[in-house]
């Protein structure tokens, strides 16, 4: 029928509104004037009324941009970024009893190399230190879990940050290789490290002195052809720290501060800092990678003060103090030398007698 009031349809109606079944994103919702008119309340009773209907309609957009952001449900795109201390407070107050029994909290030495440890190497950790480096070891057990919100607002930090988008991302998705996963999940990633390395990256993204170092090297990451999987290459450096810590190669410092983590953040940083460096000005691709991370490892565990001075004078801005200048190239390496790049699930770590990388 054509004559009735609701018989015939405008053009613009139809244009507005798209055929049963088929979806609209939201942007295109964003413009509908009717649906703006009741976000905005016009047209629409005054008094109680309105404020209800106000709210219903704040409530429905909200629901629909989590859905929008594609993480199953959740409000972990939609919620605010993450600091590292508030995301510090929830692992320290979490049960990680399963984590816990995981840990083996140091590394083990018999014979010659026990007792040569015991004459010569470093102090141990004071005792009322243990605490700290237990929870740092208990996170590198704890994997991630999805319905854990606080993990789910780590990855969204970091992602958030680094590609310096306001805008959340779907749990899985090629998006993740982009940043330097290996795949779709990163939590496939994080064995070895688990949480820990979230944690560290985290750190790195959201510390206002770091976060231009972190950019700097996510941008190098993307070069034409020095490109390299920067979120795998954070967690071999998580690796390579957590590893020091195991071996004691960190207790003097930890003693000195007073702090563990806080340590182990600092340490973490001026690795990448000195492979950043390495890469970029000898210009270094991913074929190097192996063996870069070997000679890091060496100097995180030999000359952890040296790496921490050089992030002192990075942060404050001192060019000279930072050895901003081109490095020398690292002892042993031989132009053209085929590498293949180090995964996280691949580096081998040479360590003293029987210590292992849990």
């Amino acid at each position: 029928m054509s004559g009735g009031a609701g018989g015939s349809e405008r053009p613009e109606e139809r244009q507005r509104f798209p055929p049963p079944g088929k979806s609209l994103p939201i942007s295109a919702l964003r413009q509908n004037g009717l649906l703006q008119a009741l976000v905005r309340g016009a047209g629409q009773p005054t008094g109680a009324e309105v404020s209800e209907e106000l709210r219903r309609a704040q409530e429905e957009w909200e629901a629909v941009e989590e859905i929008q952001s594609g993480l199953g449900g959740t409000a972990a795109g939609a919620a605010p970024p993450i600091s590292f201390n508030e995301a510090l407070q929830y692992f320290q107050t979490a049960d990680l009893s399963e984590c816990r029994k995981k840990v083996q909290a140091t590394a083990r030495r018999q014979g010659l190399a026990a007792l040569l440890h015991f004459l010569f190497g470093p102090p141990r950790l004071q005792p009322q230190l243990q605490g700290e480096r237990e929870l740092a070891l208990a996170m590198a057990q704890c994997g991630l879990d999805d319905n854990e919100r606080v993990h789910m607002r780590i990855l969204q930090t970091i992602y958030k940050k680094l590609t310096r988008s306001r805008l959340g991302c779907p749990r899985y998705g090629a998006h993740w290789e982009e940043l330097g996963f290996q795949g779709a999940d990163p939590g496939t990633d994080l064995r070895g490290t688990g949480m820990l390395g979230l944690m560290q990256m985290l750190y790195f993204v959201m510390d206002s002195q770091t976060l231009p170092l972190a950019q700097e090297i996510f941008q190098l990451s993307q070069h034409e052809t020095q490109n390299f999987p920067f979120c795998i290459m954070s967690v071999n450096i998580t690796r390579i720290v957590l590893q020091a810590l195991r071996e004691e190669r960190l207790s003097r410092e930890c003693n000195r501060r007073q702090q563990v983590i806080a340590v182990l953040n600092d340490l973490y940083a001026a690795a990448f800092l000195q492979l950043y460096r390495v890469w970029k000005w000898q210009h270094k691709t991913v074929a190097d990678s192996g063996f870069l991370l070997k000679e890091l490892e060496l100097s995180t565990k030999k000359k952890p003060k040296q790496l921490l001075k050089s992030l002192e004078a990075y942060v404050n801005q001192n060019p000279a103090a930072a050895g901003l200048q081109q490095p020398s190239p690292p002892s042993g390496s031989r132009a053209g030398e085929e590498i293949d790049f180090t995964g996280v699930c691949d580096l081998q770590v040479e360590l003293e007698g029987e210590a292992r990388l849990i």
